[in-house]
């Protein structure tokens, strides 16, 4: 089991990367740090955190190595280049990856690392923003279960609703679960506001009656919010749901699956982002609607 003692190396410091890795200084975890923009990290660096030049650097110096990054075009730079995670970890490291990315990557990495004496799990998050902040994330977690368990006390400090999930992949599908959820369900909440507006209502007013009844969800109570108050600041990024949209899409396509509600908040998220909203929150989506 992995102790306070052991130290760990965070890749990726995004809007929840850095609010992660804080927890991890905050439970007293030795923590090294590396991305692309080093003033990204400045405040994590200032509070104790140790700032590593690349990715091998960090690779060579952690116990775990978590990597919280964009795309899996980025997974496979830091984890498959010659100066990446897997030429550089030493022996017996474990290694956390939990961007959303395709489940076929996460296999591909757990193979790759079992033969370099290894442990590798997918443990993608949900939660966003306010999730990462408040240590409550839902991590999803695919891999072998003895790697899980050993790093159970590290997920602990980042998220509350911790499932092992199963194999490697698992956890990376799972997110695709979650992500196909809220495609739909982020329409439904942006046609309720508009609606509720047209009809002559408060519509902070009908929040208050529908958060808490059947139509509840994450969204609706901490996105539609946003939504009133004109509030577009990323706690997810359009850009970053689109992606995970187009792999879920993908992965379904591939399992010979039908889902419209995925295909059509796709489409939305995609002129959003034509509109100039990638960098937007996803509760920017109302936009559409209001036009």
């Amino acid at each position: 089991m992995v102790e306070t003692n052991n130290t760990i190396g965070f890749i990726g410091i995004g809007v929840m990367g850095k609010s992660m890795t804080q927890n991890l200084l905050n439970a007293g975890f030795p923590v090294q740090v590396y991305t692309r923009t080093k003033e990204k990290a400045q405040s994590l660096i200032d509070k104790g955190a140790i700032w590593c030049e690349s990715v091998a650097e960090l690779a060579q110096g952690a116990d775990v190595i978590i990597t919280m990054v964009g795309y899996p075009s980025d997974v496979e730079d830091v984890y498959f280049g010659e100066d990446g995670i897997l030429n550089n970890a030493k022996e017996k490291s474990y290694l956390v990856d939990m961007t959303t990315s395709k489940p076929a990557l996460a296999e591909q990495i757990y193979a790759e690392s079992k033969t370099r004496g290894l442990f590798a799990l997918d443990a993608p998050v949900s939660g966003g923003d306010v999730g990462a902040q408040n240590g409550t994330l839902s991590i999803m977690i695919g891999g072998e279960k003895q790697a899980f368990q050993d790093l159970k006390p590290i997920f602990e400090v980042m998220g509350s609703n911790i499932v092992y999930q199963g194999c490697a992949g698992a956890g990376q599908h799972t997110k695709l679960c979650n992500q196909i959820t809220i495609a739909s369900n982020m329409v439904g909440v942006s046609e309720a506001i508009v609606y509720a507006k047209k009809a002559g209502l408060d519509p902070s007013k009908v929040l208050k009656s529908i958060t808490t009844g059947a139509a509840g969800s994450f969204s609706l109570s901490n996105l539609a919010p946003r939504m009133l108050k004109e509030d577009y600041a990323p706690g997810f990024y359009v850009k970053h749901f689109i992606k995970d949209m187009t792999i879920a899409l993908e992965s379904a396509k591939d399992m010979g699956l039908l889902t419209p509600g995925l295909a059509l908040s796709l489409e939305l998220y995609t002129e959003l982002a034509e509109q100039g909203e990638n960098d937007s929150g996803t509760q920017a989506l109302i936009k559409l609607f209001e036009k």
